[in-house]
């Protein structure tokens, strides 16, 4: 592990290099840019101004911030110093804040606002081992980051400290899907190694703009924020998700990472105003939507068909992503097949990646010359992958964590005697080396009539009508599949007047019911979707049923909902 670079050498080395911007950040609709050399002079500063309060090697630093420049500026100070970042989740619930910065020992907890700070229970500033609190923004805490950088100038350099790769970086708490989070204990070699084999895998000739949405708090987004700051590629951080087609047009972005349900929205909003379209130019738009759905990547985009499509249809589809979007990297779950060919059908790269927190994250990463639809690419330099027995996927190599911080026999139960991490997904690998996830191996369920069921297809199938906001399939010792069902507020006002409840609507439910006969269709009837329940409102963060990355929670849900799955089975 001593033989991969550090954080800091790595980002270094490309702030040396780029003579223009590093990050932008939206901040209250306006664009704040940061250039390489502004990066580099501030994480200096800060880091000389954590020093001065007294952080040395080793110690724990919380961050809780939204996504931004002074972010990473931040991360990057911290692990200069030798110092361990405890990135936090701004969706985090105050008990899940004071236990991480209580189990992490947490010396410093810097928070973005006043606002984020009152979510913040109180008992938090009664921490032993916490010393300060730091305001990125506003004079709410006890300094502010100008305040930091003000005590960074006065103090003198630092003494070179001896980093390698063995020294621990970070301790990602792990958001789950049920328990405590387990913080993920992750050195500097961990993330290098994972950085420099990723960024060689890039889709797109660099230096290029990226525009960055999800949360740096979680380890896709942040090793991919780093791999831009290696590669000179600026980034710009969006303010909120509900601009981000605005954002688009005006940052012009060649790439960005994503989670399979903006795709998803994307590719349903184009169906409905396909549907809703009329005459001629409807029927159009139709036909070419329908080809790119059957598109495979492999072949290529040839034909008088594509060049009639590509002219009239797919570049004024990617005009509206900015014009210049070339590629996405999708991961955090399953992105359906025909989702990622429409959008290699339109011109536009769509791979996947894969990974856990626990492997830095990636454990493989599409080529982009040789994509394969629902692949998740071939392993990454450096990293060894197999099936075990049982269909779990495994997965050893220089990227793997050093285990879950205070929690040894977890350790033992996630990573084997021989270096193996268990990821707990369940998949299988092509000749070539391609992989492919098919589930999460404890979410596999068992019929009452002995049939097993993997979930996470069927979902992504009821998922595909525009219809459909979230779906959960259930049935464990059931004698049949059903499913809880939540649907898209503008899609049902698009198509039924003076919806007040869309649980009890029957025109919803007919509606829904149409979408479910479609998904039924193609599979064997020990999938099908027998019955449904309709709920409410959509599962989110705030109400407990999503993770911070937007993975439902099924025991949460299963819980909250049980009247009503308790109705289906009745």
């Amino acid at each position: 592990m001593a033989d991969y670079p550090t954080v800091p050498e790595l980002v270094a080395k490309g702030l040396n290099n780029n003579d223009g911007i590093a990050c932008a950040t939206k901040r209250n609709g306006e664009w704040v840019t940061t250039s390489a050399s502004e990066f580099a002079k501030q994480a200096t500063l800060f880091a000389r101004g954590l020093y001065a309060l007294g952080i040395r090697k080793g110690d724990r630093v919380g961050l809780h911030a939204e996504s931004s420049t002074r972010w990473l500026i931040i991360d990057q100070a911290i692990l200069s110093l030798g110092a361990v970042s405890v990135p936090i989740y701004t969706t985090q619930p105050g008990e899940q804040i004071h236990f991480i910065l209580d189990d992490a020992g947490a010396s410093l907890y810097i928070v973005s606002n006043e606002s984020l700070y009152g979510n913040c229970p109180p008992s938090v500033r009664e921490l032993p081992v916490l010393k300060h609190v730091i305001g990125i923004y506003g004079s709410f805490a006890d300094l502010s980051y100008n305040d930091v950088i003000e005590r960074g100038r006065v103090q003198d350099p630092l003494p070179p400290e001896e980093l390698t790769g063995e020294d621990l970086a970070t301790i990602i708490y792990t958001s789950g899907t049920t328990g405590r989070p387990k913080g993920v204990m992750l050195t500097h070699g961990n993330i290098g190694s994972n950085l420099t084999a990723v960024a060689d895998r890039l889709p797109v000739e660099i230096p290029a703009t990226m525009l960055s949405y999800l949360p740096l708090s979680h380890s896709f987004e942040r090793a991919a924020s780093l791999a831009y700051l290696l590669l000179r590629c600026p980034v710009w951080f969006v303010e909120n998700t509900e601009e981000i087609k605005e954002d688009i047009a005006t940052v012009k972005p060649a790439h960005m990472t994503t989670v399979p349900r903006l795709l998803e929205k994307v590719h349903a909003g184009l169906n409905q105003v396909a549907v809703s379209t009329p005459g001629a130019k409807g029927a159009l738009l139709r036909w070419a939507l329908r080809l790119a759905e059957s598109h495979d990547p492999r072949r290529g985009r040839r034909g008088l068909k594509y060049l009639l499509a590509e002219k009239l249809v797919y570049s004024k589809i990617r005009d509206n992503f900015g014009g210049n979007l070339k590629a996405f990297t999708s991961g955090g779950a399953a992105l359906a097949p025909n989702i990622q060919a429409f959008f290699n059908g339109i011109g536009i790269i769509c791979g996947q990646g894969y990974g856990l927190t626990e492997s830095s994250p990636a454990i493989s990463y599409f080529t982009p010359s040789d994509i394969r639809l629902g692949s998740v690419g071939t392993a990454i330099q450096g990293v060894e992958v197999r099936i075990a027995e049982d269909g779990e996927i495994l997965a050893r190599g220089p990227n793997i964590m050093q285990g879950y911080y205070n929690l040894p026999e977890k350790t033992a139960e996630t990573i084997d005697a021989d270096g193996w991490l268990h990821t707990g997904d369940i998949g299988r690998m092509d000749e070539d080396g391609h992989l492919y996830i098919t589930d999460r191996k404890k979410q596999l369920f068992k019929l009452s009539t002995g049939k097993y069921i993997a979930p996470t297809p069927i979902e992504m199938d009821l998922c595909n009508s525009s219809l459909v906001e979230q779906a959960v399939v259930i049935g464990p010792a059931r004698k049949f599949c059903a499913a809880l069902i939540t649907v898209d507020p503008a899609t049902v006002r698009s198509k039924v007047d003076d919806v007040t409840d869309p649980a009890t609507d029957s025109r919803v439910r007919t509606m829904l019911q149409e979408v479910v006969d479609e998904v039924n269709r193609t599979r064997p009837i020990w999938e099908q979707v027998k019955k449904f329940a309709v709920i409410p409102a959509p599962f989110t963060i705030e109400s407990g049923e999503l993770t911070p990355t937007m993975k439902v929670k099924r025991r949460v849900v299963k819980e909250r909902y049980r009247d009503q799955i308790e109705a289906l089975y009745a």
